[in-house]
């Protein structure tokens, strides 16, 4: 059973989601990947949601409403910084539909995972940003965000990946 958050906007509430919603998970993924330009590079199923997010529990899901009907959506999971000696809350994806966009979604989502982070005991919530999206990097900028330009990001994967698993 669903979980809800009230929100401060007219008409707007979070939830969290069920299994049921794989399909809406899906479609807001490649909605987001459609604005961010990286329509094609999406390789996820709705089975494969399924599995990582409600069999394996290894990222959670918020899913805003306006007046009952899915606008927007929020995936998170869990981070550990050494440094701190606590958990965080990683921001995978934050999205609103287009047609959505001013109602107070976004907004929503974000606040509703910093109070989530801040019940849960973590003192940062994070999240990556592609640097051409400056709409985006100003709202973030306006919710209190502020950009960690001293660190660069790594990622190995394709080939590499294996080929780096095989030095052991």
């Amino acid at each position: 059973m669903s979980e809800y958050y009230e929100t401060t906007a007219p008409d707007l509430r979070i939830r969290t989601a069920e299994e049921k919603d794989c399909a809406l998970i899906f479609d807001f993924i490649k909605g987001l990947a459609e604005y961010e330009k990286m329509g094609d590079e999406v390789a996820a199923t709705e089975e494969m949601l399924r599995e990582i997010i409600f069999d394996k529990k290894r990222a959670e899901v918020l899913i805003a409403e306006h007046k009952g009907e899915p606008v927007g959506y929020a995936l998170f999971f869990y981070t550990v910084s050494t440094f701190c000696g606590k958990a965080n809350i990683y921001l995978e994806d934050l999205f609103a539909r287009p047609e959505a966009r001013g109602l107070g979604a976004g907004k929503a989502l974000l606040a509703c995972l910093a109070k989530i982070a801040t019940e849960r005991g973590c003192d940062r919530l994070e999240w990556w940003c592609l640097k051409w999206n400056e709409p985006s990097i100003r709202f973030y900028k306006q919710m209190g965000a502020r950009p960690l330009d001293e660190w660069a990001i790594y990622r190995v994967d394709g080939e590499a990946l294996p080929a780096l698993a095989a030095r052991l």
